[in-house]
């Protein structure tokens, strides 16, 4: 394996449903190397989003020890941990998260709201991103104006934009068809040829198979 670009140790997640408490992580260690391309697979509440909202520093673990690129953040601060997000990890969700009263363009811009580089700067990188996902004719319409598949690779974009180390997907096909989702997780394989480093978590294993290596959640272990 390559030097872990991410590295968790022992990560415990627990989450009090009334007098209860439920332990969704459960002592989870796992090393991703750069440029390496992982599947997460595992049932429906297995806990898998909860552990990639961890990798995106998103959330925090009530226990355990994550490092990104060798940088310890289990107590880091919270401006740190959003200047991370913003410059090192790009997101794909399911539900695609755009803004519907912008355009794809305006759209795939905003993570420079966090990570400001001069509006030329800011501009040129978004329709580089476009562009890469095969989208600049639509780079003015809204996502009300786009097909499932469009709105995936506008998501794409967006966290292609500020050239980040990890891309986190999760579920990035669960919305589209069966051949829009080929298209996407081709896309994913090419970023990765790339040298981008993926972590992408599903319940489906022909999407998994996409990856260049595959673990299991289940009952809050990682197998």
């Amino acid at each position: 394996m390559n030097s872990p670009l991410i590295q968790a140790e022992h990560l415990v997640k627990i989450y009090a449903e009334g007098s209860r408490e439920l332990r969704i992580l459960d002592s989870i260690d796992l090393a991703v190397g750069h440029g390496e391309f992982t599947a997460i697979m595992g049932p429906s509440g297995s806990g898998k989003s909860t552990l990639l909202h961890i990798l995106g520093c998103m959330d925090r673990p009530n226990a355990g020890r994550y490092l990104f690129a060798g940088l310890d953040l289990t107590k880091a601060r919270e401006n740190h941990l959003a200047r991370l997000r913003s410059c090192r990890i790009g997101f794909v969700f399911q539900s695609f998260n755009l803004i519907h009263n912008l355009n794809v363009l305006e759209n795939v811009e905003l993570p420079f709201l966090y990570a400001p580089r001069g509006k030329r700067k800011s501009r040129r990188n978004a329709e580089m991103a476009i562009d890469l996902v095969g989208l600049s004719h639509r780079m003015l319409h809204r996502p009300a104006q786009l097909s499932g598949g469009e709105l995936q690779r506008a998501a794409i974009a967006r966290a292609l934009a500020v050239d980040p180390e990890l891309i986190l997907a999760d579920e990035p096909t669960g919305n589209l068809d069966a051949k829009t989702g080929r298209d996407i997780l081709e896309l994913l394989a090419g970023m990765q040829s790339a040298g981008k480093t993926i972590i992408m978590v599903t319940h489906d294993p022909k999407v998994a198979g996409y990856a260049k290596k595959v673990m299991t959640l289940e009952n809050g272990r990682l197998f």
